[in-house]
Order: C-alpha cells, then sequence, then structure tokens
C-alpha cells in the first residue's frame, strides 16, 4: 500500500474511528465517579466571540451503542436554570451526587440508557455559562433561541459524526417556552439551509409553561383539589381572580383586592414546610445540610425514597475546584460560585405571558411528533392546566382522539393516564411524579422517554414490555 492510502486510511480513522469529537472536551474521569463504559465531554461553544459569550455544555454517550442511538438536548427551565445541575445531575444523566457532597454514585435509570444526552447552561449567566459583555445578562425568549442556535450549529462542528443522527429536543417547566422556540428556529434554519439541516425527530417537555394565564390558576386549582386550602379560600380566587395580567413577580395591580388577599391566604396556608414541585415529599432544611456537608457528615436525607437535600449536595460538589478543572468548567474563572439559578441573569418577566400554543401547532404541522408529560404532584405548573391546553390544541388543529385518556403501564403497575390525538399529539401523566419528572419517578420516566424516542404507545396493558 503507498504512503497516500495510507495517510488515507489514518486520517478516516481520526475522523471516523475517533468520531471526530474534540479531545480537547473529554471528560477523563469525575472525583469520585464510578467506573462507566460510556464516553463524557464538557466544554464550551463560542455564540458570539465579539461579545464573548459562550455557553457550557455537558455531553454523555449512551451506555451501550452510542452510534446507533439518537442524540437528544436536554434543557431546564427557570428561566435562568442550570440543566447541567437539574437534568444532568439530579434527573436523568448516568450519576448523582453522593451524600456527602464529594463523589457521585450511579443512576440505574439515566436516559443514556436509551440515547445519547446533550446538556446545555442557557442562557449566558447561567451556571458556567458566560459573557464579557455585561449587557448580555439583560435577555428574554428570543436572544435565547437565538444563542441555542448558533450553539447547536457549533456543537456540530465538534461532534460531526451526530449531524445526521436523530434530534430530539426535552426538557421541563420553563423549557415549555424554551424547547419550542429553539425547535422553530431549528425548522426556519431547514427551510432557509442549502446545506446541513437538523434531523428534528421529536419534541417532549415535562409539566411545561405552555400559557400563563391557564397555569396559574391551575395552581390554586391544584392546592383546592388536594385539600391544601379550604373551599372558601378556593372560591374566592376562582370567583375573583382573572390572571389576565400575570407576570413571574406575581398578580398584578389590575386584579381586585378580594383575589388578591384571597390568594396571599392560599399561599399562607400552603405555607413553606411544603415542597410545591412534589407535594408528597418532606422538604430539605438547607442549615443544617450545609453544616454536615462541610463536617463531612453524609447529608442524605430520604423521603418515599428521594434524597431531598440532593440539591445542597450538588452544589457543594459543582464548587469544588477538582470538578471543574475534570470538567473544564469555569475558564474565565467567574467572581461567584456555581448555583443551580443564577442571581445576574435579568430575564424579561413579560416573555412568560407568551402564548407557546401557536409554535407546538407549527411543529406539528411540520409532522414533528409533540408529547407533554405531567408529574401529578406537582404544584408549580400542574396537569390540570397542561391537560386543558393540550386538548384545546388539538381541538384547534382539527384532531380527533385516537387513544382514550387512561392508564399506561409500567412493570404490572399503574406509571400514570395518557391520551393521543393522532400520530403527532400526546398527553401523559407520571403518576407519582414531581415537577421534575425523572427525580421522583426515574424508571417510569425513562419508560416514557423510551416510548417517546421509539416513536411508541405507552403499553394499556399490565403485560410486560421491551421497557420492561
Amino acid at each position: 500500500m503507498g504512503i497516500l492510502g495510507l495517510c488515507g486510511i489514518l486520517i478516516f480513522g481520526l475522523l471516523v474511528g475517533g468520531k471526530g469529537y474534540p479531545q480537547e472536551d473529554l471528560v477523563k474521569g469525575l472525583p469520585g465517579q464510578p467506573k462507566v463504559g460510556f464516553k463524557q465531554y464538557a466544554g464550551y461553544v463560542d455564540v458570539d466571540l465579539k461579545a464573548g459569550r459562550s455557553l457550557f455544555y455537558y455531553f454523555v454517550e449512551a451506555e451501550v451503542d452510542p452510534g446507533l442511538k439518537p442524540l437528544t438536548l436536554w434543557l431546564n427551565g427557570g428561566p435562568g436554570c442550570s440543566s447541567l445541575g437539574g437534568g444532568a445531575f439530579t434527573e436523568l444523566g448516568p450519576f448523582f451526587p453522593t451524600g456527602d457532597g464529594r463523589g457521585l454514585r450511579r443512576n440505574s435509570k439515566s436516559w443514556n440508557k436509551a440515547s445519547n444526552l446533550l446538556f446545555v447552561e442557557s442562557p449566558a449567566g447561567v451556571g458556567w455559562s458566560y459573557s464579557n459583555t455585561s449587557s448580555d445578562y439583560i435577555c428574554g425568549d428570543a436572544s435565547t433561541a437565538k444563542d441555542m442556535h448558533i450553539f447547536m450549529m457549533g456543537w456540530f462542528k465538534k461532534f460531526p459524526s451526530y449531524r445526521s443522527r436523530d434530534l430530539f429536543l426535552t426538557g421541563e417547566s420553563y423549557a415549555g417556552h424554551y424547547i419550542p422556540q429553539l425547535a422553530v428556529a431549528l425548522l426556519d434554519h431547514n427551510k432557509y439551509s442549502k446545506g446541513f439541516k437538523f434531523n428534528l425527530k421529536g419534541v417532549a417537555i415535562g409539566n411545561p409553561l405552555l400559557r400563563l394565564d391557564r397555569d396559574v390558576p391551575s395552581t390554586y386549582e391544584y392546592y383546592w383539589s388536594h385539600g391544601m386550602i379550604s373551599d372558601e379560600v378556593g372560591l374566592a380566587i376562582m370567583q375573583e381572580c382573572e390572571f389576565e395580567d400575570y407576570t413571574f413577580g406575581g398578580i398584578t395591580h389590575n386584579e381586585s383586592q378580594l383575589c388578591n388577599d384571597a390568594i396571599s391566604e392560599a399561599n399562607r396556608i400552603v405555607g413553606q414546610y411544603v415542597d410545591n414541585y412534589d407535594v408528597i415529599l418532606d422538604v430539605c432544611y438547607p442549615s443544617i445540610v450545609e453544616q454536615e456537608l462541610r463536617l463531612r457528615k453524609m447529608a442524605t436525607k430520604i423521603s418515599v425514597g428521594v434524597d431531598v437535600c440532593m440539591s445542597y449536595e450538588r452544589r457543594f460538589y459543582f464548587n469544588l475546584p477538582e470538578v471543574q478543572k475534570a470538567l473544564h468548567a469555569n475558564r474565565t474563572k467567574l467572581p461567584y460560585g456555581w448555583s443551580m439559578c443564577s442571581s445576574i441573569l435579568h430575564y424579561n418577566e413579560t416573555d412568560g405571558n407568551i402564548d407557546i400554543l401557536p409554535l407546538l401547532k407549527r411543529i406539528i404541522k411540520n409532522h414533528i411528533p409533540v408529547w407533554i408529560f405531567s408529574g401529578d404532584q406537582d404544584s408549580v405548573v400542574p396537569l390540570l392546566g397542561s391537560r386543558t391546553l393540550v386538548r384545546e390544541l388539538a381541538h384547534d388543529m382539527g384532531f380527533k382522539i385516537t387513544v382514550p385518556y387512561g392508564a399506561w403501564f409500567h412493570r404490572g403497575q399503574v406509571g400514570g393516564w395518557a391520551t393521543e390525538y393522532g400520530k403527532l399529539l400526546t398527553f401523559a401523566t407520571v403518576r407519582g411524579a414531581s415537577h421534575m419528572v425523572p427525580f421522583a419517578q426515574p424508571s417510569r420516566a425513562l419508560h416514557l422517554f423510551s416510548s417517546f424516542i421509539r416513536g411508541r404507545r405507552l403499553p394499556n396493558t399490565t403485560r410486560p414490555s421491551i421497557d420492561d
């Protein structure tokens, strides 16, 4: 064989055998990490060189046959909260922090059993994502979607073998804004691009904010229906409040005094000793936990099989210098520590009022399946509002019910309830799950996710399925 032929084989081997992945982003091992067979990558993608704006990502290969599995992007909401701290290390990624906050343990129900996973801290100002231009920290939905579009283009340059891979967009909470807006940006790109096109195959969002004037009142309906407020307070809210001019800051002056008084009373009755994101879980007392972490004690507190103090263990772990070094994170030595939700971001409050249903309609018209799923123990964005909005969307699009509302099963037990409108719109609940569905019900969440990316219906019998 000639030298040119040998060089060609070597180059091909570097691009294909080496997968063309950026070796400088390879995570060789995280402190306290159990041994695993899959690869991890982490680093930055620049989205605006002039402004010095860059987004941090964490990428995990599928546990088995990563070359044959799709790519799934996960975004947490907030707005302004970290997908690394949320999705990657508390919910659906391969590792959870240990109770002492200094190591990691395996998540046996990680979604990388079914897909390659990509987590991004977005927008700049969240986690280790940053900008050298302070005005960039004043942002909103439009700038976030634009930066994420640029990020995806840059990430595919780093990982060229994924350019043609099936792509699924997933997330939760305010990702009810992030994900549909990003999906539309990618569809617009595909429409006008004469070259590379995103191979978008599906959208799935858990407990999503879709329409504020419907999602907010459903919180108080949830309180009332779960015995958390009295009939008198519940009826006062339902009769007196319009919820037509609401922002993240609370009820505006356009509501009546009777409404505002009833809202205040409801919030007082529910109190601070209930986790609104999961009303059946106990709460964690941070002052005690943080003291135990400093003293190298196990701080884990278990409630219904869930570590309710994981968020504090996670923050402690990510602020260890050796962890940041292993993740190639914090390259600009930010003047503040890592936190789950940004304290420097000034996000446009009025963007929360954007009606997302028209965007979902457009996505579906492009033959992209949309799944909306809801943990049924969440009072922040309850299933009551999401289910109604999905039904209204189906009606607006002229979709008929093809799978009547009924139970779906996992391991012989009810996993939740679901309904389908044709082949492109599904609503499902996850029984016993919180606002963070994979956190509270990891096995049922993995089953739902696996069904989604494989284009399968959730099973309506107790017979074991391939995902059981």
